[in-house]
């Protein structure tokens, strides 16, 4: 239950880019360059229940089972199908648009993203 717990973004790379990357238009990169993003996850062995809040009230959860097809949202509200998996203690997963990872290392949520050669980084320190 490596990933049971709440976080807040502590620093990011690659942030415009990967936005520009995915579309996003200038005005919305810049507006959520700022924004404080708390992600609460809960596991409990294979399933996961995963969100993010946003400044300003806004969230997101997905719900989804290693090996299992779930349902699932992207930030920008777009809905899909994936099927998430577990490699070398990694959460893995494919987006409409771009691949993603996230892993624990030293205490801290470790999101890769990748986008037509452009990887973006999120960590996020543990609060609780």
């Amino acid at each position: 239950m490596a990933f049971n717990g709440k976080y807040e973004i502590e620093s990011e790379k690659n942030y415009d880019e990967f936005m520009k990357r995915l579309g996003l238009p200038s005005e919305v990169i810049e507006k959520g360059r700022n924004f404080k993003i708390i992600t609460e996850v809960q596991q409990d062995r294979e399933n996961f229940t995963w969100s993010q809040h946003y400044s300003g009230g806004q969230s997101m959860t997905n719900k989804f089972t290693i090996g299992k097809e779930s349902d699932m949202e992207t930030m920008g509200g777009k809905k899909f199908k994936a099927t998430v998996h577990m490699e070398d203690g990694k959460i893995v997963v494919d987006f409409p648009n771009y691949h993603q990872t996230s892993e624990i290392v030293d205490g801290k949520l470790v999101e890769i993203s990748t986008i037509g050669g452009v990887t973006y980084e999120r960590v996020s320190k543990r609060l609780a």
